[in-house]
């Protein structure tokens, strides 16, 4: 049985109970105050401040790519992205003509203008958008004509070179790659093969995390090992490599990865069963994700769906700062997980990702965005 979040029936029910109609907008909407939970993160010392924005849409957003302070794009279900260009003073949402009823649970920013999104989904849901023109028009570069397969999420090297995640079938994860932006061809044989129902979950788009020129990893469960597929040479080769978090089930594993440089990392999952518990969920790695090293559990009840270092495309070796998020509650950390501090009253949100050092995004349900600033 394939795990819950990667298009499964075993969340079928709690995707269509959380997807809202989608509200698409001419005009942009303007952010508010700061919120309650900024208030409240400011008592902590060091804290960052927290700035609830209006995205336009009440749908879930599910996917957040800052290009800079400036400039960011969102995506979530019911065919919709938002993009900012003012730093979330004002949001202007849209839904993808001909996609209404797809999941855009990830997007990939190259510019106020550029940006791919990728809808999950088994069959011709999974698809690859790509605009040009800052949304005004998109064109469809990639449709999945296979029934049994489900894509969960991509990364990028550079605005034309990336890579997209795909649950496995029979044994094989259709992973697809793209070296010039516009076609994406299967290089699933070039991985290693995948144990029984392994897969991703397609909870905030980072799954897959990119580095330099040619490094990636992907992350796993759903099956007895949860593991990472690491490749150096741009996915022209693969080694899996296992981690030691909470793993064995459908429903539990590896959730979100990234890296500051070539060696050092972290990833956080958890068990969708059970998120009421706390579990061991976050894990780092210093060489390049080969060993990986349980941390300090996230400090809310729940799996992690997704976490981000506060470096954005300013990453270093010296920049341990990171956030973790899932719908029962955010955190951040100054040493790469040794120790957590919780956002206090935030929520609910599914994804975070920053523009450098200084700022960042979470988004979740019912529309939802607030910036976060160190």
């Amino acid at each position: 049985m394939p795990h819950a979040l990667s298009g499964t029936t075993a969340l079928t029910g709690l995707l269509l109970a959380l997807t809202i109609a989608c509200t698409d907008t001419s005009e942009p909407t303007r952010a508010s105050p700061t919120s309650p939970a900024s208030a409240a993160a400011a008592q902590d010392a060091g804290a960052p401040t927290l700035h609830e924005q209006h995205s336009g849409t009440t749908n879930r957003l599910q996917a957040i790519s800052p290009v800079s302070g400036l400039v960011a794009w969102a995506s979530g279900v019911g065919g919709t992205y938002t993009v900012t260009r003012n730093g979330g003073q004002t949001w202007r949402p849209g839904v993808v003509p001909g996609a209404e009823a797809l999941q855009f649970r990830d997007v990939e920013a190259v510019s106020g203008q550029e940006a791919y999104l990728l809808s999950a989904g088994t069959g011709e849901d999974a698809r690859i958008y790509h605009t040009v023109d800052g949304g005004r028009t998109w064109k469809l570069q990639f449709k999945n004509r296979d029934p049994a397969a489900f894509y969960d999420c991509f990364a990028f090297w550079t605005p034309d070179r990336g890579i997209v995640m795909a649950d496995a079938v029979d044994g094989r994860f259709p992973v697809r790659r793209t070296v010039n932006g516009r076609f994406w061809p299967d290089i699933g044989d070039r991985l290693p093969a995948a144990q029984e129902g392994e897969a991703a979950f397609a909870a905030s788009g980072t799954c897959v995390a990119t580095q330099g020129n040619d490094r990636a990893w992907i992350a796993t469960g759903g099956a007895e090992k949860a593991r990472i597929l690491a490749t150096t040479d741009g996915g022209d080769s693969w080694r899996a490599y296992e981690t030691p978090i909470v793993q064995g089930t459908p429903a539990s594993g590896v959730f979100t990865v990234a890296f500051r440089d070539a060696q050092h990392g972290i990833l956080a999952g958890g068990d969708l069963d059970h998120p009421d518990t706390r579990s061991r969920n976050v894990a780092v790695s210093s060489d390049g994700g080969k060993t990986w090293t349980l941390a300090a559990n996230a400090p809310f009840p729940g799996a992690a769906y997704g976490l981000s270092y506060a470096a954005g495309h300013d990453q270093g070796p010296f920049n341990k700062r990171v956030v973790v998020t899932g719908p029962g509650g955010a955190a951040w950390s100054e040493d790469e997980g040794a120790a957590w501090t919780r956002l206090r009253g935030v929520r609910d949100y599914w994804a975070v990702a920053f523009a450098n050092s200084e700022v960042g995004w979470l988004v979740g349900t019912e529309g939802r965005i607030l910036k976060i600033t160190f």
